[in-house]
């Protein structure tokens, strides 16, 4: 965050707690989540933003983790209406480029819930 200008940690705290909200909202897997938490902080730490597309970043997070992770994930418009119509399909689609180009198309990573999974496997507690 040191160095974005436009944006401070509180803003982050509540692009967090609207990313959550759209999460319980489309009852998305607690990976999926923190998957789209871990790609905005990581695209933060990488490249300065405007306040103006901080939302933008973070749907676009939760579109690539939905992809990734869910089953069934709902579609890029029903994460553009939980924006309110602030932005389009289509300036989705650019930020989703930019931001997989920007962090080299690496989107997985060890989660919370991976190291719980493969410790409850460990000592034989069944799924």
């Amino acid at each position: 965050m040191r160095q974005q200008v436009e944006i401070n940690e509180t803003m982050r705290v509540i692009l967090v707690n609207w990313l959550i909200d759209v999460h319980v909202r489309f009852r998305l897997q607690t990976e999926t989540l923190h998957i789209a938490v871990n790609l905005t902080d990581r695209f933060l730490a990488r490249r300065p933003i405007r306040r103006g597309e901080m939302q933008l970043l973070g749907v676009t997070a939760m579109v690539i983790a939905a992809k990734y992770q869910e089953i069934y994930p709902p579609t890029i418009e029903d994460f553009v209406y939980m924006t309110d119509d602030a932005y389009s399909k289509p300036q989705v689609i650019w930020m989703e480029e930019y931001l997989l180009r920007e962090l080299d198309y690496a989107i997985n990573f060890p989660t919370p819930n991976y190291f719980l999974e493969v410790f409850t496997r460990a000592i034989g507690i069944p799924d």
